[in-house]
């Protein structure tokens, strides 16, 4: 049910989720019919509007169109009309899925929204075309667009897509650095990582939709602040979820991230503590045994026992409460600021 304030009637984050979502369907849609017919065939099934032969499944998990909703509430922040950030919503929307085609080669995740990643239905080079093709035509899409804004609007994306791949690289290269001693990862590390890796295009979004809504520059940068405040809390709850979230509804393993040692905010966390429980955790971490089965029930237990989860949570609220503490600092429309602080509240408590 939509909330009130003030006596006005303010709906749900699902319902904005849902509003923007069809403004932008019509125009993805047409973004991806753009695609040779192979790789559209291969986004169509990763964006859940088709199976792998490329028949349309009405049933299909399309994911909550965060990043596409937070380009349209951009423009609306700052005055403009949502279908000026159209293309905006667009190319994020495309940059964000083929981040998860990448990384799910990258990572070896074999499911993706509770059904085969692309990698496992059609092959790994199949999916890193796909991805590739993906990202092309975001660029292309915003470079084409009929607006005096667009330039800026390109060079915004590209910086974040460099700051995404940053990001990346971090995250990959943790794996390989050790729990303990001077090589560690220290708790600026990785939220320098997990900002680059998450919160790069959460923020671009905000600001996308801004900068093709003829925003100045200050309000521009606000937004992009908000939006990365918003992907760390995003990215810590994501790590909560790696560990303890239900399959059912995350489509991923239990015990993902501790299956591959991932160093992740909960397990870092935990480690610094210094109890009984940290030191245990600590020594199976650094051991060969594979995390799996009683193993990573054990990992899981020791996490939390250690305070990792509930540390993990605190580092979420503390982002969260930035990301709107950055948009009641600036002076934006009040019906999308009170959507946008919906939204953020919803992502920030979401089960999945």
């Amino acid at each position: 049910m939509p909330g009130t304030a003030e006596g006005v009637d303010v709906p749900s984050a699902s319902d904005v989720l849902r509003r923007c979502r069809e403004l932008v369907r019509p125009a993805l849609v047409d973004a991806v019919g753009r695609l040779h017919p192979w790789t559209g065939e291969m986004a169509a099934y990763a964006l859940g509007w088709s199976d792998t032969t490329g028949t349309p499944e009405p049933g299909g998990s399309e994911g909550k169109g965060v990043r596409q909703a937070l380009a349209l509430l951009g423009a609306e922040a700052v005055g403009a009309d949502a279908a000026r950030a159209v293309p905006g919503a667009v190319a994020v929307e495309l940059v964000h899925t083929f981040s998860l085609l990448h990384d799910d080669v990258m990572d070896a995740d074999a499911l993706r929204r509770r059904r085969p990643a692309v990698w496992k239905a059609y092959g790994t080079g199949p999916a890193v075309l796909a991805g590739d093709a993906l990202l092309a035509r975001a660029v292309t899409g915003l470079a084409e667009t009929p607006s005096d804004h667009a330039a800026a609007a390109v060079r915004r994306l590209c910086d974040a897509l460099n700051d995404l791949v940053a990001g990346q690289a971090e995250d990959l290269r943790f794996e390989h650095r050790p729990w303990h001693g001077p090589g560690a990862v220290g708790p600026e590390q990785y939220r320098s990582m997990a900002e680059g890796k998450t919160g790069a295009l959460l923020g671009c979004a905000l600001a996308l939709g801004a900068v093709l809504g003829g925003a100045p520059e200050p309000t521009v940068a606000a937004l992009d602040r908000a939006g990365r405040h918003l992907g760390l809390a995003f990215q810590a709850v994501d790590d909560i979820l790696g560990i303890w979230g239900d399959p059912a509804t995350t489509g991923k393993p239990v015990h993902a991230d501790l299956h591959r040692r991932k160093k992740t905010h909960p397990v870092l966390a935990a480690l610094a503590g210094g109890s009984r429980a940290a030191r245990e955790l600590g020594t199976l971490l650094a051991s060969s045994r594979p995390a799996d089965g009683a193993a990573a029930e054990r990992v899981a237990a020791l996490v939390e026992e250690a305070g990792g989860r509930a540390a993990t949570r605190g580092e979420a609220r503390r982002h969260l409460d930035a990301a709107r503490d950055t948009l009641r600092a600036t002076a934006l429309t009040r019906t999308a600021a009170r959507e946008l602080d919906v939204l953020f509240a919803g992502l920030a408590d979401r089960v999945r």
